[in-house]
């Protein structure tokens, strides 16, 4: 099991080699900036998705719910 240190490093890792280092740091900012439920959001997810329809599908989430 990782350590809360090694995930978090791991995770910006794995976000900025897809992302790059301001859409990364745009997509935590945007995590922490809202009220978001991460278990209700992953659950409809496929797991063969890439990064790109992770991050559109997200997005239109994250519409919905400011629309509300």
């Amino acid at each position: 099991m990782m350590t809360d240190t090694e995930i978090r490093s791991k995770g910006l890792e794995i976000l900025t080699k897809h992302l790059g280092d301001v859409e990364a740091e745009r997509f935590i900012a945007l995590i922490q900036r809202e009220l978001f439920d991460y278990t209700k959001w992953r659950q409809g997810m496929d797991e063969d998705l890439s990064i790109e329809e992770i991050s559109r599908k997200a997005m239109v989430m994250r519409m919905k719910q400011t629309e509300q």
